[in-house]
């Protein structure tokens, strides 16, 4: 197991953040490591170094770190079966917004609003519209006789 478990010295490494990152991550909470030794050192698994990495990299693409812990906050709320976000889902940055994909749908991290949609689920939509719509009576347009100032069905 020890093998399967990663030191902070060699964290900084791999992830390629400061010593201090590290430390204030864990201490804010934003990427905690999974175990500690029996002396109290933490020991990252290869599910904290993804987390800590999909962090570095949404920070290097402008989202505050505030932004993400937001994020990860909201995520565990929408997504119940979620544990780490960071870790279990593909979040993009485009600008300061965070996107989390899951099951083919892209929405905002925070809000929870779908930003893409599934164009096959659209076309089933529109599809079952044309089959209602056909099953109804179709209604013919008014016309306005000029004459008449009535409206009057079109034959």
């Amino acid at each position: 197991m020890a093998r399967d478990l990663f030191r902070a010295s060699d964290v900084v490494q791999i992830v390629e953040i400061s010593r201090r990152q590290l430390q204030y991550w864990a201490q804010t909470d934003l990427v905690r490591p999974s175990a500690k030794t029996p002396g109290g050192h933490g020991r990252y698994t290869f599910e904290d170094l993804v987390a800590l990495k999909t962090a570095k990299r949404l920070i290097d693409a402008g989202v505050s770190v505030q932004r993400i812990r937001n994020s990860i906050r909201a995520l565990r709320n929408l997504l119940p079966t979620v544990r780490r976000p960071l870790a279990e889902l593909i979040l993009v940055a485009t600008g300061d917004v965070v996107l989390a994909f899951k099951d083919g749908a892209a929405f905002d991290a925070i809000s929870g609003q779908q930003w893409v949609f599934e164009v096959a689920r659209f076309r089933r939509e529109v599809e079952d519209w044309r089959r209602s719509s056909l099953a109804k009576p179709a209604l013919l347009p008014a016309r306005v006789t000029h004459r008449e100032g009535t409206a009057a069905r079109m034959a």
